[in-house]
């Protein structure tokens, strides 16, 4: 099969498109044949590598994928071959206390397809048959697989952990991502009221697009928090939802007393300083999340399915053509997901 594989951390140069082994599926898994993939931050931060990352070389990068099952495995017996189906990164054992309790994103032997096991950027994966979502007739699968990581990731973020509530405020911090284009269609889904803080009037624009309901130039509010203190009568968002990391000390001060901050990744930076005053004076929480569970991926994709929730695409690059997908993505140029066609 043709895939984009690495042999060492890097820059987009370090990715090859090259042939590679078909994989054979193991007893439980099914075979996809994958006809999209989609980016993720994750894939860049596994390109460049960190400190303790152990990879399997050549290694595969890419969370995200749909296509159509190709052959299948002894003892799956809820699949057919031809079966349309979309792929659920979030790998748990199968087997620990917390799988076994429906908590797989609490698994002690925890995976994410693409980050330490080989993923989405190929024809070819076997994966087990748990992991896999039925897709129906006529569903993109670019928007399938566009879907997978962000919404369920959002949704868990934003139901399990945050117990968002109609009439709540949720501030968003940045438009273009794809978890924060779930995040504003989750919450509005929700019936929350939506502030968005993006880094310039285009991506302001588009997040008005699906449902934003304030926004908040940061390129023009440096304090963007006195912006969302004055939009919410002067009395603070109910919850925020930061992904960057750095903004944080922002976010603390834009909550409400006892509101939340929601955070499932740091895309600026992993370390930086709070003002601890700040979280025990307002009674604040900060709720971090990964992923979500099978049956929550399982639920919010029906949503997707339904129309209820409508997955939000940027470019589609053909699979060969990886490298310049994640330049897109590194330079924060996309609104939406950035897919590969595997067709």
């Amino acid at each position: 099969m043709k895939a984009i594989l690495f042999h060492s951390h890097g820059g987009p140069d370090v990715l090859e498109y090259a042939d590679f082994p078909d994989p054979q599926p193991k007893p439980g898994e099914v075979l996809i044949r994958l006809r999209a993939a989609a980016l993720n931050r994750v894939d860049i931060f596994v390109r460049v590598g960190w400190a303790g990352l152990k990879l399997e070389y050549p290694h595969i990068p890419g969370a995200d994928g749909a296509g159509e099952i190709a052959s299948i495995g002894e003892g799956v017996t809820e699949f057919q071959i031809g079966d349309r189906v979309v792929i659920n990164a979030n790998l748990g054992c199968g087997e620990c206390e917390a799988c076994q309790r429906g908590q797989d994103n609490l698994c002690r032997n925890w995976h994410l397809l693409g980050e330490t096991t080989r993923g989405t950027y190929c024809e070819y994966i076997s994966l087990p048959a748990r992991q896999l979502h039925k897709i129906p007739a006529g569903f993109d699968y670019r928007k399938a697989a566009a879907s997978a990581l962000v919404y369920q990731t959002a949704w868990h973020s934003l139901v399990t952990r945050g117990m968002v509530k109609a009439g709540e405020t949720v501030a968003i911090v940045g438009a273009g991502g794809g978890v924060n284009s779930a995040s504003i269609q989750i919450a509005k889904y929700l019936g929350a009221r939506v502030i968005v803080i993006g880094s310039n009037a285009e991506k302001l624009t588009q997040a008005q697009s699906i449902g934003a309901d304030v926004l908040i130039d940061r390129s023009k509010e440096v304090d963007w928090s006195k912006a969302v203190f004055l939009a919410t009568e002067k009395r603070g968002a109910d919850v925020i939802v930061d992904n960057v990391g750095t903004t944080f000390p922002l976010s603390l001060r834009t909550l409400r007393k006892g509101g939340r901050l929601l955070t499932v990744g740091n895309s600026a930076a992993p370390r930086f300083e709070i003002d601890n005053r700040f979280v025990f004076g307002k009674h604040l929480s900060i709720l971090g999340s990964t992923m979500s569970t099978i049956s929550e991926f399982r639920e919010v994709m029906d949503l997707v399915f339904a129309g209820k929730l409508q997955p939000i695409l940027d470019q589609t690059f053909p699979l060969k053509e990886a490298a310049a997908a994640q330049e897109r993505l590194e330079r924060g140029e996309n609104f939406g997901k950035i897919t590969l066609d595997i067709s």
